[in-house]
């Protein structure tokens, strides 16, 4: 018998399998917008027929439209890595194997802030000096941008050194105190710094030493001088010049000397010129002209000052008894320090008839003149100490003493040398720097002036004050030494206070005799009450400026 056997056999499909494909490619991010000199990183993700993805970043191929505002690498390690080079927009595509991407849209805007860089980094100035700093930007596209005057200025401790935001001072600090602050400049998040170091630079930097008659007076002084040094240089430079037997006047406002002492100043180019009418009859009269000036350790101050020189020009008429020389005058210069910042004000910037400025050629006649050209108060310009002065004269006993030392100090309440303590401010008109005092019945307009060397005023009939005869008439001669009071009232009209004094004679007083510093002195003024030279011995005299304030509230006014 046959048998058979069975066997099974297996078979399966033998057509081959069809191949994924690129079917597109899409770009990431898809609308960025970056800064002028920043980089944006571009991806390129590949979708494949069996909807199957891959990053195809580094086997693409990149274009940028426009390459001018950016470009976009095919180098191998920055593939599809864009740098913007100018603002505008262009399109971004990849492309692989004949499939193009989808378009990126990429903005470039102008450069950005970076960074902020302040200048200098670690300075060291000493209390009262200035110090500017500078902020320096840098943005993205490694540009630089000087942001002085646009970046907000900041002092970690104000109480050490204060710096401006103001226009034409950004970025200025001043030093107030010693110690350290963090000087910051910032905009926009950004910001830079810098360390300043105050030195203790000391209360003297802001005294002048004041001597009535004494070291710092020349031979030939009348009575009750008050003498100051100042220190003139050629402006911009270190070649300097000190100057004694300059007289301290609270009731001017300026620096005036004379010509044939000024040797650093070079010759006067301009032709502006100004005329200076004192109450006893005589005047200055010369040009104007740019000098640096420094006040006891103060900082420079850069200011117009007048030259005196009598026969600069053609003199007008009107300025008459103009001193020649300092022998005539009694002194080498003035330091006037009153309550004012410019020696005229608005009234010359607005008239030319004024009576003090002058423009002169063939002849010289009246001109207005800028308050930035008029001569200014060089304490009034100080960094620092600009809101005032005081005046500090010991007491002088009655029959008077050879001479007296004193202090200028510069400011008010800004160190601790000059403080105001147990004084009472009075204060004065703002045009005419006056207040009232009333004397006898009668009410005068008065004022504190330091550069007239007696207590000055017209004597009501009952008050027993005769004038001398001779050689000294128009001081007062009583027969014994009278104690008399006044009352000063502020020109607001409140506070009001009485103010003793004396007068004696004149003559006994000064015949014979090596004293030249008198408390008792006075004489005859037509009008008003000028509380002279005398007024400040034993007082602590503080002169407020106008437009500037201290603890004793804001100028003008007088303190004492």
């Amino acid at each position: 018998m046959a048998t058979a056997c069975g066997g099974g056999g297996g078979g399966g499909d033998s057509s081959n399998p069809t191949a994924k494909t690129l079917v597109s490619i899409s770009l990431t991010p898809i609308n960025p917008s970056i800064a002028k000199g920043t980089v944006q990183q571009f991806t390129a993700t590949g979708t494949y027929s069996d909807n199957s993805t891959q990053n195809l970043t580094t086997s693409v191929s990149w274009t940028s439209s426009v390459p001018s505002v950016a470009s976009i690498s095919n180098a191998g390690g920055s593939n599809g890595l864009a740098t913007a080079i100018a603002a505008g927009t262009t399109a971004i595509t990849a492309a692989s194997g004949g499939i193009s991407s989808t378009t990126a849209t990429l903005t470039v805007t102008p450069p950005t802030l970076v960074s902020i860089t302040v200048s200098p980094t670690n300075p060291s100035i000493g209390i009262g000096a200035t110090q500017q700093f500078t902020a320096t930007g840098t943005y993205s596209d490694n540009s630089t941008q000087n942001l002085t005057t646009s970046v907000s200025w900041t002092s970690s401790v104000p109480s050490v050194a204060s710096i401006s935001n103001a226009g034409g001072s950004n970025g200025l600090a001043t030093a107030i105190a010693a110690g350290t602050t963090m000087i910051m400049a910032a905009s926009g998040g950004i910001s830079g710094t810098a360390t300043l170091t105050v030195t203790g630079g000391g209360s003297a930097d802001n005294e002048i030493p004041i001597t009535v008659n004494g070291a710092l007076c020349s031979g030939n002084s009348y009575l009750n001088k008050p003498c100051v040094s100042v220190t003139v240089c050629t402006p911009g430079t270190s070649t300097c010049q000190t100057i004694d037997d300059i007289l301290l006047d609270t009731g001017s406002y300026g620096l005036r000397i004379f010509k044939l002492l000024l040797t650093v100043l070079p010759p006067v180019t301009g032709n502006l010129a100004e005329c200076i009418q004192f109450g006893d009859g005589s005047s200055v009269w010369g040009p104007v002209q740019t000098a640096d000036v420094i006040l006891g350790n103060e900082p420079v101050v850069t200011v117009p000052i007048q030259v005196i020189d009598s026969t600069f020009g053609a003199r007008p008429a009107r300025c008459f008894n103009a001193d020649t020389t300092p022998a005539a005058a009694g002194f080498n210069g003035i330091l006037g320090v009153g309550l004012f910042t410019h020696d005229c004000g608005t009234t010359c910037v607005s008239s030319a008839n004024n009576g003090i400025y002058y423009a002169c050629g063939a002849s010289c006649s009246g001109t207005t003149v800028p308050l930035s050209s008029q001569v200014q108060n060089p304490a009034a310009l100080l960094p620092l100490d600009n809101n005032g002065v005081l005046v500090q004269l010991p007491s002088v006993p009655l029959g008077g003493i050879s001479s007296v030392n004193g202090k200028l100090i510069l400011g008010i309440g800004t160190r601790s040398n000059n403080i105001p303590s147990s004084v009472t401010a009075y204060s004065a008109s703002s045009t005419t720097g006056e207040f009232t005092t009333l004397f006898g019945g009668r009410t005068y307009n008065s004022f504190i002036d330091s550069g007239s060397n007696g207590l000055f005023f017209t004597p009501p009939p009952a008050s027993q004050l005769p004038n001398c005869t001779g050689a000294n008439a128009g001081w007062f001669c009583p027969t014994s030494t009278l104690s008399l009071s006044a009352i000063n009232t502020a020109a607001s009209g409140t506070p009001s206070g009485t103010v003793p004094f004396q007068i004696g004679n004149f003559t006994s007083l000064t015949v014979n005799s090596f004293n030249k510093a008198f408390v008792e002195i006075g004489g005859t003024f037509r009008g008003n009450f000028d509380w002279g030279l005398p007024f400040f011995f034993g007082r602590n005299v503080f002169v407020g400026y106008g437009g500037s304030a201290s603890s004793l509230g804001s100028g003008p006014y007088w303190a004492y």
